[in-house]
């Protein structure tokens, strides 16, 4: 198996996920990234690489991190420790200092025992698979073992949350004034700078799941458990919640009556909202094809073009760069505003919904109107052969009788897993019960022509 996913380095802290392996992934990280063009220009001139590390509040952090920093000093970079902060602040850091390349310890919505490594290039961008698998290479060769003055040094990174505040505010062109927002910071990365930014851009805030204690990350909170988040909007009267995720590069968010509003909805409030000042770039939003046929006739309605990439937001903002697009996402909250960031950032994310609330003077749940959620069930096939799933003729005549019953009111797609025996059949359809009765259907197709 390979070591990067499709977000990182990802697994059980002192599992496979160890110290030692988060030192010599440093090292080798420092190997790749540290021997640039930039980072050759600071040696010439009596400099080192620098590197800007990061992490969640999860306790596993405190010592990966340690390794992280050990292993990229000991190859002569300078690191500026910028303690518990989103990744989404991390990418913008990185940037912001114009660093070589920076490291996120996190494994995002993961449960405690779990933690990741991910890593951003020179920008706060994420990198190619190209650059994954030279660093993974690297991890076996020689490392850059520099001595005396050379070896790198690790400094306390003191101001890099107010930067990221300031950042974040800049970005805003209208106050959150008399909007009542109450934030689910997942116990994770945004619990101190969420509830500060929010409150700073004139919003008044209430907060849930900002007492980390290392071990309650995403425990019953944050964007993948939205119950508790629903049921203090309607207890306060609020207006509207946020939700982020362990690393707050997601936004979720509910209605004053607690109705949750996915990142589909989101981006369809965002995007015509740009459109209609002249700030979405192409016309254009890039979404995933796991995003519901709302959004894309949402979009249509007001000449709005979308654009489909694969599943996960790394795919999502290899398009946006290559179209040169200012808005994309994923369902689950992933949204990118490249305008302001280089990656998905929750915090930006719900502070430009909010403001959307502020300028239009609407509530979230009229604003969310803008789309019909068209219902989705989705059947995960186990002990098939995904190989087959796309060649073989009786899924695919049971693929085209669904779709051609369906006509433009659904839609439905498969999806084989990249890394299990399992194949995902996701049914799109105005109603629930054709969206089950459908799904269910291809799947017992599914299970019996592509049984191991």
């Amino acid at each position: 198996m390979p070591l990067f996913g499709t977000d990182g380095v990802r697994g059980l802290a002192n599992g496979p996920l160890t110290a030692d392996l988060a030192l010599t992934l440093a090292q080798a990280t420092a190997v790749v990234l540290g021997q640039g063009r930039t980072a050759e220009a600071r040696r010439a001139s009596g400099k080192r690489p620098t590197a800007v590390v990061a992490r969640d509040p999860r306790i596993s952090g405190e010592f990966l991190t340690a390794a992280v920093a050990a292993g990229l000093a000991s190859s002569g970079v300078d690191v500026l420790e910028a303690g518990v902060l989103p990744t989404p602040a991390l990418a913008f850091l990185i940037a912001d200092r114009d660093a070589d390349f920076g490291v996120m310890v996190s494994a995002s919505h993961n449960p405690a025992p779990d933690n990741g490594i991910k890593i951003f290039a020179r920008g706060g961008v994420k990198l190619p698979d190209e650059v994954e698998q030279r660093i993974e290479a690297a991890m076996t060769g020689p490392k850059l073992q520099p001595t005396g003055a050379d070896v790198g040094r690790i400094t306390r990174f003191s101001d890099a949350e107010d930067r990221y505040v300031v950042h974040l505010l800049a970005s805003l062109d209208v106050r959150l004034d008399g909007i009542t927002v109450v934030l689910d910071c997942a116990h994770g990365a945004a619990s101190g700078v969420s509830p500060e930014t929010f409150r700073d851009a004139g919003a008044n805030v209430i907060v849930v799941g900002a007492d980390p204690d290392g071990l309650n990350i995403n425990d019953g909170v944050g964007s993948t458990h939205l119950d508790a988040l629903a049921r203090a909007v309607i207890a306060h009267g609020a207006d509207v919640g946020i939700a982020h995720d362990g690393d707050a590069d997601r936004c979720l968010a509910v209605d004053a009556a607690g109705k949750v509003v996915d990142g589909d909805q989101i981006m369809a409030i965002l995007a015509a909202s740009m459109h209609g000042r002249g700030l979405l770039a192409g016309d254009t939003l890039v979404a995933t094809v796991m995003s519901n046929l709302g959004l894309h006739r949402a979009m249509a309605e007001r000449g709005i073009r979308v654009e489909q990439t694969a599943v996960g937001d790394r795919y999502v903002l290899e398009r946006m760069n290559a179209g040169r697009f200012s808005l994309g996402g994923e369902q689950s909250g992933h949204v990118i505003m490249s305008d302001h960031a280089t990656t998905g950032d929750g915090l930006l994310t719900g502070l430009h919904l909010v403001a959307e609330m502020a300028r239009q003077q609407r509530s979230l749940a009229e604003l969310a109107q803008i789309m019909t959620v068209y219902p989705q069930v989705l059947v995960n096939v186990k002990d098939v052969d995904r190989s087959r799933a796309s060649a073989d003729e009786g899924v695919a005549g049971a693929v085209a009788a669904a779709t051609a019953e369906l006509g433009d009111t659904g839609r439905v797609l498969l999806r084989p897993s990249g890394t299990e025996p399992l194949v995902r059949v996701m049914v799109e359809a105005a109603s629930e019960d054709d969206a089950r009765r459908h799904a269910h259907a291809l799947a017992a197709v599914v299970r019996e022509r592509l049984a191991l």
